[in-house]
C-alpha cells in the first residue's frame, strides 16, 4: 500500500506511455511517451515479454516492470527481468515487492523456473531490496558499447 491506498499490478496499456517514460526517465534512461508506444507494439507483436504496471486506487501508475522469456544456447529458457521502476514518491511502500511478485507470476505462467536480473553496480539501495527478496548475488559484470555506423 501506499499512502494507505491499495496497489493493483495490470498489464501496461497504450494510454500508460506517458507515465512510463516519465518512470523511465527516473531511472535515467529519457524516452518519449511516442517512444514508449512504438517500442511496447514491438514488445507486443514478439509476445515474449510482460509488461506490467502497479497503480494506486485512483489509477495513478506508481511503476513498472518488464519481464521476458528468454532464450539461449547455454542456459534453459528463463524469464529476466529487463527493467523495474518506482517512482520516486512511492518507493519502500512495497510497490516495486508488489511488481516483482507479478513479475514472477508472470513467468511461472510460461512454465519458467528460474528468473534473473541485472542491475547497476551502482544501485546499493536496488541491490538490498532483490536481496531482501530471495535473489542471490551471481557475479559482476561489465557492459561495453559500441555505436554502429
Amino acid at each position: 500500500m501506499t499512502n494507505g491506498l491499495p496497489i493493483v499490478c495490470r498489464p501496461m496499456r497504450d494510454e500508460d506511455a506517458a507515465r512510463v517514460a516519465a518512470l523511465a526517465e527516473e531511472l535515467g534512461y529519457p524516452s518519449t511517451a511516442e517512444q514508449i508506444a512504438a517500442r511496447k507494439a514491438v514488445l507486443d507483436r514478439e509476445g515474449r515479454h510482460g509488461l506490467l504496471v502497479a497503480e494506486d486506487e485512483r489509477g495513478a501508475v506508481l511503476g513498472w516492470i518488464i519481464v521476458s522469456e528468454m532464450t539461449s544456447l547455454e542456459l534453459d529458457p528463463h524469464a529476466e527481468v529487463k527493467g523495474l521502476v518506482v517512482t520516486e514518491a512511492a518507493r519502500s511502500r512495497g510497490v516495486g515487492r508488489k511488481l516483482m511478485a507479478a513479475g514472477e507470476a508472470w513467468a511461472r505462467a510460461r512454465g519458467l523456473r528460474e528468473i534473473v536480473l541485472r542491475s547497476n553496480v551502482i544501485r546499493e539501495r536496488a541491490h538490498a531490496f532483490y536481496k531482501a527478496i530471495g535473489y542471490d548475488e551471481q557475479k559482476r559484470q561489465v557492459k561495453l558499447k559500441k555505436q554502429l555506423p
